[in-house]
């Protein structure tokens, strides 16, 4: 496994990484978090860490490198990416403040937090940005003396994917608490909507006019 000066240096670049700005998973944890509470906040949260379950692999398999360097896949996960975000956003302008306060009003009578988890992962899964960023920075931290690539690439995958969980789930319980104080104000849901959705839509346009390949530091 890599030697603790590497993981340490590792777990800096990362942590340096997730916490440099709000990017699309941040926010729609927060969208969901203002939106419908705490465990819909989670769940979303949990839904983009489990992505790793298939990214990790992927990476793994070398399958990563043939998407980072064929601007066809590329782009197609951009476009995918991009029409999701800007999906959300729109339903976030679309739906009335109203509808929004009933929704929030009743998540405790909701059991099922599959649509906010899947949500989630869909995001963080058709981001291209993520995935790339596992392929830049990942390979530079296995060391072949240190013993075996596969389970050091493993080790620091799990590492990315826990603080990842942790920074989303600190968000996530943030914008959950300033639902349970604001949300009976009607005045205030439509106004976050509009701004939720509108952050929403602007990143997936972002997205879809981004450069169609990453520049990837080796």
């Amino acid at each position: 496994m890599p030697d603790l000066t590497t993981y340490a240096a590792f777990l800096g670049a990362v942590l340096a990484y997730q916490l440099s700005g709000v990017g699309p998973d941040m926010m729609l944890v927060i969208s969901r978090g203002i939106g419908q509470g705490r465990q819909a906040a989670l769940a979303t949260a949990i839904g983009c860490v489990a992505a790793g379950i298939v990214q990790i692999p992927l990476l793994a398999m070398g399958l990563a490198t043939v998407v980072a360097s064929s601007p066809l896949l590329y782009k197609a996960m951009q476009f995918i990416g991009a029409v999701y975000l800007i999906y959300v956003g729109v339903r976030f302008l679309t739906a009335g403040s109203k509808t929004f306060l009933r929704e929030a009003a009743g998540r405790a009578t909701s059991p099922s937090l599959l649509g906010p988890f899947r949500q989630g992962m869909i995001c963080n899964l058709t981001n291209p940005t993520s995935l790339s960023f596992m392929l830049a920075i990942l390979p530079q931290f296995v060391e072949p003396s240190a013993g075996s690539p596969a389970l050091q690439f493993f080790i620091l995958g799990v590492t990315m994917k826990a603080t990842g969980l942790l920074v989303l789930g600190a968000v996530a319980l943030t914008s959950g608490t300033f639902s349970n104080w604001l949300s009976h104000s009607s005045a205030f849901v439509a106004w976050q909507q509009r701004i939720a959705g509108s952050i929403m839509v602007a990143l997936g346009i972002r997205l879809l006019l981004s450069p169609v390949a990453p520049a990837l530091h080796r």
